[in-house]
């Protein structure tokens, strides 16, 4: 009964008229802002260490961008409960998908690292564009509400992608090699580790970090091919994403000199257009702030 009542809701959101939807977003980003202040100490905390070259005058900017941008992903990932794979397809382009089709076709596996940068959620979408005998699957972290992962679960697999499980993946790999099928998996790998999880530290953003390393093993590991997602905003509702080949053979690169190519590559595509990121989240709650 609970899931349905939050699946109806869902579904009666996804179908708000984009104009309209941007308007309540408006309202929504407003009232988040200036009246809720949702984790607007994390927010700002975030920002004014991961850009100390900036005044206090440009942060607040930045920062309201984000809450206003913050409400619009929000709502445009409720919109996958029912969009068409046509407008899907019209909103979201993947600009040289062939060249991640090419690799599949022969017959090696492909995995895309991504961070929670622009609409992460839209990108689930990627299967309508890719070689069909390919499985296309996504990385997430199970919720700990089932009716809310029930329900995420349910919208991020819409367009052709196969959800799985952080702690099954490697699980998942190896029976698909079993099987002779080749895939693309995408990680969302800028979360913030445990601390018993803790391997490795970098610098990113002005911060000494601790990082998961688990998808430059699997990529290893399974002899994949590593690409990272760059994704840019083109106007409200459309976006364009770049697939870009990490290294010609990311088994020959020392322990962990993948994952480092990957936060510099994050770092440079936050910096071109701060709003986009995912200030709200506590990525930086076990890093140290380099002097």
């Amino acid at each position: 009964m609970s899931y349905r009542l939050l699946y109806s809701t869902l579904k009666l959101i996804s179908y708000i008229p984009f104009p309209l939807l941007y308007l309540l977003s408006d309202c929504l980003g407003w009232v988040l802002y200036h009246l809720v202040r949702y984790r607007r100490r994390i927010v700002r905390r975030n920002l004014t260490e991961c850009f100390p070259e900036k005044g206090l005058p440009e942060i607040r900017k930045i920062e309201k961008g984000f809450y206003r941008y913050f409400t619009d992903n929000v709502l445009e990932s409720c919109k996958l409960a029912s969009i068409s794979p046509d407008e899907m397809k019209r909103r979201m382009r993947f600009t040289n998908i062939e060249e991640v089709n090419d690799v599949l076709r022969s017959g090696r596996s492909v995995a895309l690292y991504l961070g929670h940068y622009a609409n992460w959620e839209w990108i689930s979408s990627m299967p309508l564009h890719l070689e069909k005998e390919a499985v296309a699957a996504q990385i997430y972290h199970k919720l700990r509400n089932r009716n809310f992962d029930r329900l995420m679960l349910h919208i991020r697999s819409r367009m052709g992608a196969v959800c799985v499980d952080m702690y099954k993946t490697a699980r998942y790999i190896t029976e698909l090699r079993t099987a002779g099928k080749v895939c693309i998996v995408g990680f969302i790998a800028d979360q913030s580790p445990k601390k018993k999880e803790v391997r490795h530290f970098i610098d990113f953003m002005h911060h000494r970090t601790p990082v998961l390393t688990g998808t430059e093993k699997i990529i290893k590991h399974y002899d994949f091919e590593a690409w990272f997602v760059r994704t840019r905003r083109v106007k409200r509702g459309y976006y364009e994403v770049e697939y870009i080949k990490m290294h010609p053979d990311p088994k020959s690169l020392p322990d962990f000199e993948l994952t480092e190519i990957y936060y510099r590559m994050l770092a440079d595509m936050i910096i071109s257009d701060p709003t986009l990121y995912l200030w709200t989240h506590n990525r930086f709650k076990h890093a140290q702030l380099e002097k």
